[in-house]
């Protein structure tokens, strides 16, 4: 089987059709292709958990939802995207998966349409019981143990007594589970199991540097414990003690499927005399007799025991960072590679640059710069000034003045003559006070000139007709 199914793609285009950008993206990291998710759709869900109008709860079910697929290339790949966003993603989505009760219920999963299926059926229960009890370390911790401070101040390194011999069997569980993958070299033969192995591999590096660093803090305090302590303690040890033989396995089956032995990182075995110094103190505590040994003794021992697994975990620190250098240069070449194609496309079209750095709008490339008006300018005081008194006088045409009559010219007749010009810049009422009041001649000539109107109408009137 290879390439997308037609029910692939139908799906991706019903989502396409509701508008939902994630379940698209999500339908498409989990094809019917024998392959890992893609590395643009996880980026991708990845943005989407860091953005805060994402709902979380609804991305957490459409990967749920495609775990209930028959075939385990579905279910496989849905549960490595889960596993993705909950080691690269935004804490906000381990957060919701650990406030779940219920996440993965893949323990009776089968494919049983080939033989393939039935192998691969095998690992798809291993793996979500361990995505299962990340999630539920998680809610009884509050933090993630793969990414937690480490160093001489880190958290494991730093935790009280009473906390500490509760913490570190949540840590042994949740590695328990994880190396119960248990998967050999040989049955590592396709994309989709490749890619849950890397990331379990990369958590077991981290989860276990976290477990050493805890196993250091306790056998710092053992000697100063209650018997009751000691004794929990030294349990807690010896079971240490198991799991290294156990991580040494499974960095084996790294090596040979051609992990980088730069990546793997060396155990240090702790000195077998620290493990009988400890049971002769709780056997001392419980009033045994035991050998005669100094206070110079039991500390030299602890303190090569101490040296020891501290360069075990330095040799996991170093290869966590070397990890993270190599994801912070290959995002920095992306980004380069982002900016040369940036600048290739301003050299072929330069008004490119142009539109996006200035609001002008280009069309055809000419630019059209319109002055641009201020809507909540205020005007100055001389402006507004003038502009009241000419809104006042701006009435003018509702009382203007009566053209002035003209003295009689020699038809006997009047005529209007016309109205004395105004200068441009003055607007407002000329009112002839003289004239009203009887002070100007023109009042004169206007007695005259009716007078001498009536007369010739009345003469025209008399006269008899031809």
């Amino acid at each position: 089987m290879s390439g997308q199914s037609i029910t692939d793609r139908i799906t991706a285009a019903q989502h396409s059709v509701t508008g939902s950008a994630i379940s698209k993206t999500v339908c498409k990291a989990t094809t019917h292709e024998i392959m890992g998710p893609k590395k643009k759709h996880l980026d991708y869900l990845i943005q989407c958990t860091n953005e805060m109008n994402v709902n979380i709860p609804q991305l957490a079910d459409t990967l749920f939802e495609r775990t209930t697929n028959t075939s385990w290339v579905v279910v496989f790949k849905s549960l490595t995207t889960t596993h993705h966003l909950m080691v690269y993603g935004n804490e906000r989505f381990i957060q919701y998966l650990a406030s779940r009760n219920t996440l993965f219920n893949l323990s009776n999963f089968l494919d049983k349409s080939g033989l393939q299926g039935y192998d691969m059926s095998t690992f798809i229960r291993r793996y979500s019981r361990y995505l299962n009890e990340k999630a539920v370390s998680y809610r009884q911790v509050a933090f993630d143990f793969t990414k937690v401070k480490r160093g001489s101040d880190g958290v494991m390194r730093t935790m009280n007594t009473e906390k500490l011999l509760k913490t570190i069997p949540i840590i042994q569980n949740q590695m328990d589970v994880l190396l119960d993958f248990n998967v050999n070299a040989n049955e590592l033969t396709n994309g989709v199991i490749n890619a849950a192995f890397m990331l379990l591999f990369k958590d077991a590096i981290r989860l276990f540097a976290a477990y050493n660093e805890g196993i250091i803090n306790l056998l710092e305090k053992y000697f100063d414990m209650k018997k009751l302590q000691c004794k929990e303690g030294l349990d807690i040890y010896k079971k240490f003690l198991t799991r290294m033989t156990r991580i040494s396995e499974f960095l084996k089956v790294a090596e040979q499927v051609g992990i980088d032995r730069g990546d793997i990182p060396d155990l240090s075995q702790a000195p077998s005399s620290l493990l009988d110094a400890l049971e002769q103190h709780l056997a001392s505590l419980e009033g045994k007799k035991v050998k005669d040994s100094t206070a110079a003794s039991r500390a030299s021992t602890l303190s090569n025991a101490v040296s020891s697994l501290a360069n075990t975990g330095i040799s996991f620190t170093k290869v966590d960072e070397r990890e993270k250098q190599a994801a912070l240069e290959e995002e920095q070449a992306r980004l380069k590679a982002l900016k040369e194609q940036r600048l290739k496309e301003l050299q072929k079209n330069p008004a490119i640059a142009t539109t996006d750095s200035s609001p002008v709008s280009t069309t055809g490339g000419t630019i059209n710069s319109a002055p641009s008006i201020d809507l909540f300018s205020t005007p100055s005081s001389t402006n507004s000034n003038s502009k009241a008194a000419n809104d006042l006088l701006d009435l003018q045409p509702a009382f203007q003045q009566p053209l002035p009559v003209s003295s009689s010219n020699t038809w006997g007749g009047f005529t209007a003559s016309p109205a004395p010009q105004q200068p441009q810049n003055s607007r407002g009422l000329n009112v002839d006070f003289d004239s009203v009041f009887g002070n100007n001649t023109n009042a004169n000539n206007l007695d005259s000139t009716a007078v001498s109107f009536c007369r010739r109408r009345m003469k025209i009137q008399i006269s008899p007709r031809p």
